[in-house]
This record gives structure tokens, sequence and C-alpha cells, in this order.
């Protein structure tokens, strides 16, 4: 029952980290996005956006790094 019990929390915390892979992905392509229109084209609200996309990834750097820590427990 106890090697079961481990076998899904590892399979758990496998899924979390590849979620949160995933969603800093997707926040990086919005960062990127954003911040090429507003070097190139000197759009003012596309900065407005990556500097809101820089934040939630910092967020979701952190909890990522917790994620990572926990998994290598």
């Amino acid at each position: 029952m106890l090697f079961y019990y481990l076998c899904s929390c590892n399979f758990i915390k496998k899924m979390i980290m590849e979620e949160l892979v995933n969603k800093i992905k997707e926040q990086m392509n919005v960062f990127a996005e954003n911040a090429v229109q507003q070097v190139e084209k000197d759009n003012k609200a596309a900065g407005t956006r990556a500097r809101k996309a820089s934040l939630e990834l910092e967020k979701m750097l952190k909890e990522f790094r917790k994620a990572s820590i926990e998994a290598s427990k």
C-alpha cells in the first residue's frame, strides 16, 4: 500500500511539474511577442502587456522552484 501511495505521489508531482512547465512556456511566448512589439513598433500597450507577463512569469518560476525542490525529495 505504501509503495502504491509513493508511486501515485511521484506521478502527481510529475504532472504538476509538466503543467507548470507548459504554463511557463505559454507565458514566455506572451512576453516575447509583446516585448518584440514594444521594441520594434514602439507599441506602448504591448509594453504594458510584456511587463504584466513578466510579473506572472516571476510567480510561476517561484512556484516551479518550490515544486522542483519537493519533487527531488
